[in-house]
């Protein structure tokens, strides 16, 4: 069958710009699959979607004006059910073949065929194929239901009676089939072949769209309108891009993926400008200009080769006048009030130092169960201090830091810009004199805000945001609010791979499990449950378990993360060397040995500590505890210099040993004190071989 390509769109309303890439993206992905789906098209087809703010379309190559027959097969009944003795068709069967708008004309035609242990009756026949007007009516639908709305609105058809639901209303339906016009109707609305373009730079009020494949072209040339939202996003990028070359002195537009993606949502033919602003401005720190810029004006604001803020700004505009200048002037005229307010609440905000701040916390509710933001500070304190001497650093400065930390959530400029926590604590700090690295550990304490952002520096930051983490997280697991499925409103995920990422990645010498319950002691008796630092260690194994993942296998990583290691800092290493023990040649054997200690060990009770050598009967298990007796104290020196690899690879030495033991030695024999002795060897055994990761978890056996 010929197929022609199809272009089905929906001109609405403005869209909400935040959804709109994901909501174009799922329009066209959900069309084009329900046409393959009913044979409608191939699966190799092209699917082109776009997105404008006032459009979702898409475009799918090689779809057919009907689908291609296909073969059905009906199973109707057991033959033992459906035929009598003489081979007739039953009353059942009849009704059955009645169902299906057939007669007993059919009976002769039916297929046996075994099913399961019996055999049944089949009918079988030919369903034609869909036709387009059917299956893209089928399509559209499930598009429009399966689009990820953030808000559903409801709104009057033209007829004044009727209303539907939909993200904005929609104004027009094209549905082209090659040239011809596929006859649809959605939302109140019948398909055409004509469609609006830009709202002021069209040609004419209306595009009458040729065919399908015109689409794009027609919509550029005569609707002023880049349809593809991609094709958008790369116009405004390479725009920018010229823009900033032209101001010259190296500046260039601050990278924001998500500001871009926005901002293509709010235009449909990008023309970018440049703005400037009173440089006096210039004396508010950088980042609540940039902010207020970018989250309120959806300017990108340009930066000098320093990376330090300059006066001027990119204005991304849906109009392309000849005179520019009134566009740039009324950009500039509405964004200096935006400047002024920041530069109001900086002043502000420095009348009052972050310390006397303080107090007011007590006024703030952290959590009904856990009290206010104040209480939490005084744990943070003595917690970050606690963590401090642990880390040699200085203790004055971490408390200090953890005191003043959540003072800056009470200032005008917070208070605008939330975003702007911690940074700002920064800029105050620094105005009242407080040390350098107070300031900074105020502000880095928040780092690392998501996956791949920057740690704190210096011992001292470290130390209130270790700190930070571990109040959050006994807290809110000590009354219960543990995270549920893909439900984490307390962000504890979060707060317990940051902890993770500084202890490995900053290599602290830690105990976590003595963080954790050093953190307990800082709420009040019966505040939160008494096993809430070991549910906490559990809940943080396995979030560790999921970022080594991402590097190395699954039994390696089951090999280090099953011994519950409570000094973070070593696991990067410890899993270094599981990898290197994996590459011997012995690894497999002395992996399945290791297993099959295990699982000898849990079955029994406990046994004596240490090995009688007078109760050593076999050679082989004379051999096996001299061998151990060697390999032991290179494994303990290995593992005082932290020489994670060495100690494993000094395991290797015990393979032939390990091998003639279960070769030749009974280990439950009848003898108690001979089968004890025995136990004790293999006890020892497992501990040597187990000092560094469970290496059993690597068998294949």
């Amino acid at each position: 069958m010929s197929s022609k390509n199809l272009l089905v769109e929906l001109f609405v309303e403005e869209l909400p710009p935040k959804a709109l890439k994901k909501l174009g993206e799922v329009f066209a992905g959900t069309l084009a699959e329900s046409l393959k789906a009913q044979g409608l098209s191939n699966a190799d087809g092209a699917v082109t979607p776009y997105a404008s703010p006032r459009r979702l379309a898409v475009h799918v190559t090689n779809v057919l004006a009907q689908a291609a027959d296909k073969p059905v097969s009906h199973k109707l009944m057991p033959v033992s059910v459906g035929l009598d003795a003489n081979g007739q068709a039953t009353p059942a069967l009849l009704k059955k073949l009645a169902a299906l708008g057939l007669d007993a004309a059919v009976v002769p035609q039916l297929k046996r065929a075994p099913d399961g242990k019996a055999e049944a009756l089949f009918f079988d026949s030919t369903a034609k194929g869909a036709l387009l007007a059917d299956g893209l009516q089928k399509a559209l639908d499930e598009a429009i239901a399966k689009l990820p709305i953030p808000k559903v609105m409801t709104y009057q058809l033209a007829d004044g009676w009727d209303t539907v639901n939909f993200v904005r209303p929609v104004h027009g339906l094209v549905a082209l089939h090659g040239a011809e016009v596929v006859p649809l109707s959605v939302l109140g609305l019948t398909a055409g072949r004509t469609t609006q373009g830009h709202r002021f730079e069209a040609k004419s009020a209306s595009v009458s769209l040729k065919d399908a494949d015109s689409y794009a072209a027609q919509m550029a040339d005569e609707g002023a309108v880049i349809a593809s939202f991609e094709a958008r996003r790369a116009e405004i990028a390479r725009q920018l891009q010229d823009a900033a070359a032209k101001v010259g002195g190296g500046v260039k537009a601050i990278e924001d993926e998500a500001l871009l993606d926005e901002v293509t949502a709010l235009v449909e033919r990008p023309n970018v400008l440049v703005g400037r602003f009173d440089e006096a401005f210039l004396q508010v720190p950088q980042e609540c200009l940039i902010l207020t810029m970018k989250a309120n004006q959806k300017y990108f604001p340009l930066l000098d080769a320093a990376g330090k803020l300059s006066n001027r700004f990119l204005i991304v505009s849906n109009i392309s006048p000849a005179d520019p200048s009134k566009v740039i002037g009324g950009n500039e005229r509405v964004v200096r009030p935006r400047l002024a307010d920041a530069k109001f609440f900086f002043d502000q905000d420095r009348k009052q130092k972050l310390a006397a701040r303080v107090p007011r916390l007590d006024n703030v509710v952290y959590h009904n169960k856990l009290g206010s933001q104040g209480e939490r500070v005084k744990r943070l304190v003595k917690l970050a201090g606690g963590i401090a001497l642990m880390l040699r650093a200085d203790e004055a400065l971490a408390e200090r830091a953890a005191l003043l930390a959540k003072a800056d959530l009470l200032t005008d400029m917070v208070g605008e810009f939330p975003e702007l926590q911690g940074i700002m604590g920064r800029y105050y700090a620094l105005h009242d004199g407080e040390p350098a690295e107070v300031a900074a550990a105020v502000e880095s304490h928040y780092q690392p805000k998501f996956a791949g952002d920057a740690l704190p520096e210096g011992n001292v930051a470290l130390s209130v945001a270790l700190a930070d983490r571990l109040d959050t997280l006994v807290g809110i697991f000590g009354i219960g609010l543990t995270p549920t499925g893909d439900k984490d409103p307390f962000a504890l995920r979060r707060a317990a791979l940051g902890v993770l990422r500084i202890l490995m990645e900053r290599a602290l010498p830690l105990d976590l499990m003595e963080l954790l319950e050093l953190a307990r002691t800082g709420f009040a008796p019966g505040q939160v449950a008494d096993s809430v630092a070991l549910d906490v260690f559990q809940f943080m194994l396995e979030r560790l378990r999921g970022v080594l993942r991402e590097a190395a296998a699954v039994d390696e990583v089951e090999a280090v993360v099953t011994q519950q290691p409570r000094r973070i800092d070593h696991v990067p290493a410890r899993l270094a060397a599981v990898r290197e023990f994996r590459a011997l040649p012995e690894a497999e054997a002395l992996a399945a040995a290791n297993k099959r200690i295990q699982n000898i060990l849990k079955k029994t009770a406990a046994v004596a500590d240490t090995v009688e050598a007078t109760l050593l009967q076999e050679g082989a298990e004379r051999a096996l505890y001299e061998q151990l007796l060697a390999v032991r104290p290179q494994v303990d020196a290995a593992l005082a210099n932290l020489d994670y690899t060495a100690a494993l690879k000094a395991l290797a030495g015990l393979r032939a040993a390990v091998d003639c033991f279960f070769d030749e030695v009974m280990v439950m024999v009848d003898e108690p004190l001979v089968r004890n002795n025995r136990l004790a060897l293999l006890t020892g055994l497992a501990s040597t071989m187990n000092s560094v990761a469970d290496i059993g978890q690597l068998s294949s056996r």
